[in-house]
């Protein structure tokens, strides 16, 4: 008997029951696995991988946040929550899970948006997310640990400082955010859209989160503001400046991660290459003719 169908008898959901699983494509932190029952039941079960304290990832944050986020109309039912086996049950959601090129249609973009609106509308998660906090403890843990990270990386030290000053100017209220929205944690069922994956969630600026997503699906220019465009009632110049901004934010500081991961995943997969994938991203923006500008309109906005 393997570790995973042992583990899988301990649940009080699948004890005694008939099952058929399948490995679930994508999860850098988990395997996920679909668990159909006999008798028509349909879960994934997260089961987590590595040491989540090094990367930040509260379990019981997560758990938590991903039953408000069901709440919220927008997120997978919770159906159990193991921590001692490292095991989170939620309900299967039928649909597509969507890819970079999905957002192309319309249709997926403002599916896509609604359900960003509804998870930023619904119940206050635990804990807060801020990307400023949350790359101060990469570094930190990158440099202690004497990791690998790209030349050049500490060279945007004062830029980083100036795109903190200008959101800090014009605050905003946080609202519950994934924080991790790339294309795989959406599920378009064809009418509405589902998010899933809660590992980072937290309070947070809602143009970190449209940030995010542009920044993971490599969104130019005109499709950010599309994006943006199809979240906001009425978008502003500002906001749609800040969404810009907070895609910076998220790419320069997820890559860290990427490296974190290199050093310490037991996955096989280029994590190094992920983070730099990232960093590059960034540093074309840090370089590039258009942050004075975005920063100028964030500040005002």
């Amino acid at each position: 008997m393997t570790q995973l169908t042992s583990d899988l008898d301990r649940l009080a959901c699948l004890a005694g029951r008939s099952r058929r699983v399948t490995d679930l494509p994508g999860g850098l932190t988990n395997r996920n696995v679909r668990v159909v029952t006999e008798d028509g039941d349909d879960y994934v079960v997260r089961c987590s991988i590595g040491d989540a304290r090094l990367l930040g990832i509260d379990r019981d944050a997560e758990h938590h946040n991903t039953v408000r986020a069901a709440r919220a109309g927008v997120g997978a039912r919770v159906v159990e929550y193991r921590p001692d086996l490292q095991m989170l049950v939620i309900e299967f959601l039928p649909g597509q899970v969507l890819t970079d090129d999905a957002f192309a249609d319309p249709d997926v973009l403002s599916r896509a948006a609604g359900a960003v609106r509804r998870l930023h509308a619904g119940p206050r998660f635990d804990g807060d997310f801020d990307m400023f906090a949350r790359r101060a403890t990469y570094l930190a843990t990158v440099k202690s640990q004497g990791l690998t990270m790209p030349h050049g990386y500490d060279d945007f030290e004062e830029a980083w400082s100036e795109v903190r000053r200008a959101l800090e100017a014009a605050p905003r209220p946080t609202v519950p955010c994934n924080n991790d929205l790339l294309a795989a944690n959406f599920i378009d069922d064809g009418e509405r859209a589902w998010l899933i994956d809660y590992e980072y969630s937290g309070n947070n600026d809602a143009a970190f989160e449209l940030g995010n997503t542009a920044a993971e699906c490599d969104f130019d220019v005109a499709r950010t503001e599309a994006w943006a465009a199809a979240y906001y009632d009425d978008v502003s110049r500002a906001d749609v400046a800040r969404v810009r901004v907070q895609a910076l934010c998220s790419a320069y500081g997820w890559a860290l991660w990427g490296f974190i991961q290199a050093a310490a995943s037991p996955i096989d997969f280029d994590f190094y290459g992920w983070g730099l994938e990232r960093f590059e991203k960034a540093s074309e923006v840090f370089r590039g003719p258009d942050l004075r500008g975005l920063l100028e309109d964030v500040a005002r906005g």
